[in-house]
């Protein structure tokens, strides 16, 4: 246990050391700056609009007023949480896909596989700590995007905390099977492998998404059945099915909530698939000829 904390550290220092860290802080925050700068300035005019059709028809009652202005302000942070779940997984392929691929090419692993260290202290001591890199990440984006509509409307969505953990979850999958591939195949084949697994899952997500709203059954089964062979999409739709609105949800209103919802199952499915990665990694490293 001890040997895997070391690793862990040395992740994090590892990561500090390329300015993975600095850059991840600093492209963050300018994120959420010009999220927020955007933000502001089309809430601005939305408001406006709505003044100027108020005016033009003073009898719409103010129940429909306060609906169409917290469907506007939820669908405005799902378009935002919907760009940091993609920068998490595209964080969680390039910290994975150089880890342990990196280190074989160049012999740098030789240095720690000599030592008294189980291979599989070392699988863990790197996930343990890209994961935890990735926490960081996913609460520094998120957070901000839920904390700059806060400090804007005063609006949070439902089940936050849910939505923000399954954000959460999508991320450290990705880095689990990158971590898979990188045990395996150099860092070029890792990063192709990873993304073509994960385009997959995006398209068979949209074509399930589309299939739901055009009631086509075959179509929601090609999602269903994309999903089972990396189900990250599956947990990005479960989240905006957590933090949309029962309305933005029946009526498929908005292109980033989910219509089509992943059942707990799936959910439990990709918990499953997030541990048999973590153990395929660590036999792969086992048995790799170093």
């Amino acid at each position: 246990m001890n040997a895997i904390w070391i690793l862990t550290k040395l992740t994090f220092r590892e990561a500090m050391r390329r300015r993975i860290m600095l850059a991840g802080l600093v492209l963050g925050i300018a994120f959420i700056v010009i999220y927020s700068l955007g933000l502001h300035f089309i809430l601005e005019q939305v408001a406006l609009a709505a003044k100027a059709a108020i005016a033009e028809n003073p009898s719409v009652p103010q129940s429909a007023q306060n609906i169409i202005g917290v469907e506007t302000m939820n669908g405005f942070l799902m378009a935002g949480l919907y760009a940091v779940t993609f920068l998490s997984i595209t964080m969680a392929a390039l910290l994975g896909a150089d880890t342990l691929a990196g280190e074989i090419n160049s012999g740098t692993i030789q240095t720690i596989v000599t030592k008294p260290i189980r291979r599989a202290d070392v699988v863990l001591g790197k996930w343990l700590g890209f994961a935890g890199l990735l926490g960081l990440y996913v609460l520094l984006m998120g957070g901000g995007v839920v904390l700059s509509m806060f400090l804007q409307t005063g609006y949070t969505p439902d089940n936050l905390l849910a939505g923000l953990l399954l954000i959460y979850m999508e991320a450290v999958l990705i880095m689990s099977v990158t971590v898979t591939c990188s045990a395996a195949f150099p860092a070029l084949a890792t990063g192709g492998i990873v993304f073509g697994l994960y385009g997959l899952s995006f398209i068979g997500g949209w074509i399930e998404q589309f299939g739901a709203v055009f009631h086509n059954q075959t179509a929601v089964q090609i999602g269903i059945f994309t999903s089972l062979i990396i189900p990250s999409e599956s947990l990005w739709r479960r989240a905006a099915f957590e933090m949309q609105t029962p309305l933005a949800g029946v009526l498929g209103i908005s292109p980033f909530g989910a219509v089509s919802v992943p059942s707990v199952l799936m959910v439990a499915y990709a918990g499953l698939y997030l541990v048999v990665t973590l153990v395929l990694s660590i036999r792969i490293f086992q048995k790799r000829d170093l």
